[in-house]
């Protein structure tokens, strides 16, 4: 699968909200309002193999060699995930979002 099928525009099951494709080269794979994001994949980025397609829920926010990263728990199987924070895009993630993940570890 293409990078350009992969990386697509979505409406989010949670906030609502359109969210666009990423425009940095990365794939878009969480909602950047509310940070949520679907539990589809399976192995690779954007295979859409999952079986489970819970809510992913953001529950921190972490710094490792790949950078700042969103960790995901999965509603439904409580699987978790990290994903990295979109940001030099025309839809960055919600920095108010990301702030209050990192200094008050609430579960939302």
């Amino acid at each position: 699968m293409g990078r350009e099928k992969e990386n697509t525009g979505f409406r989010c099951v949670v906030c609502g909200e359109s969210v666009r494709a990423l425009t940095n080269g990365s794939y878009r794979n969480h909602c950047p309002f509310c940070l949520s994001s679907l539990h589809v994949d399976e192995r690779v980025p954007g295979d859409r193999a999952g079986e489970c397609w819970g809510v992913m829920d953001a529950v921190d926010v972490v710094h490792s060699k790949k950078g700042w990263q969103i960790v995901h728990r999965c509603r439904r199987c409580g699987t978790t995930r990290s994903n990295r924070v979109a940001d030099g895009t025309d839809q960055p993630d919600d920095v108010d979002w990301l702030v209050r993940l990192m200094t008050s570890k609430v579960d939302r």
